[in-house]
């Protein structure tokens, strides 16, 4: 649900998520809320009560595009608010979403959205960092490619969501590809060696090393959980 389908078809319709919806493995439907306004001028937002800067979204073309995707998914899917205001988007909840059968992203854009219609239909409230941006657009995609890759069927090699950050609390392991000497630097000879189980051990050591670095907070999370 947005006001601008272009730059959520123009994002999602690329690369790997490109394929996976030619392909069937999900499908994308996007929903311009100005088509269920009744406005003749197709204006979505009014000045908010109790004065202040900017403007508002309205309850109700938000609510009948809602109520549109209702009837015709013949189901009331969980419903996606993105706002700075949410819980922080993590990889346990990409994880619990990608389990949904259908989801709906509300897109906000301006001051915001009437509360009314986000007590009305929002389910779950998402943060993808402590910051501000223009629109929803960009957080919906972002959530969108994250839970789509862990669908079946989207990723040609599905181990490779298995081994990557985050996966089991940790940050990846460093990557080499050829040739094995360049700028000086050599790629580590254990991974020229053909041994897989020392191999195995090398990138679960330089992973845990990694998360101690970069992501003491990761770090110690891993540790209390393992």
């Amino acid at each position: 649900m947005t006001l601008f389908p272009e730059m959520i078809g123009q994002g999602m319709n690329t690369s790997i998520l490109g394929r996976a919806i030619q392909s069937g493995a999900i499908e994308l439907e996007i929903r311009n809320i100005r088509e269920y306004t009744l406005n003749k001028h197709l204006k979505v937002d009014d000045y908010p009560y109790g004065g202040g800067a900017g403007m508002v979204m309205e309850a109700e073309p938000v609510y009948r595009c809602y109520e549109s995707i209702c009837s015709d998914a013949g189901c009331v899917p969980r419903v996606v608010y993105l706002t700075p205001q949410g819980r922080v988007f993590r990889q346990e909840m990409v994880r619990e979403y990608a389990m949904e059968e259908n989801i709906i992203f509300l897109c906000g854009h301006y001051e915001g959205i009437d509360e009314r219609v986000l007590e009305e239909i929002v389910t779950d409230y998402v943060s993808i960092g402590d910051y501000v941006l223009t629109g929803g657009e960009l957080p919906a995609m972002v959530m969108m490619d994250a839970i789509a890759r862990l669908v079946p069927g989207v990723l040609s090699n599905e181990e490779s969501a298995d081994t990557e950050s985050f996966s089991d609390g940790l940050l990846e392991y460093p990557q080499y590809t050829r040739p094995p000497e360049i700028l000086g630097r050599k790629v580590p000879e254990v991974l020229l060696s053909g041994h897989h189980e020392n191999i195995r051990k090398w990138r679960q050591e330089q992973s845990i090393q990694r998360t101690q670095e970069r992501r003491p907070d990761l770090y110690e999370m891993w540790r209390e959980e393992g």
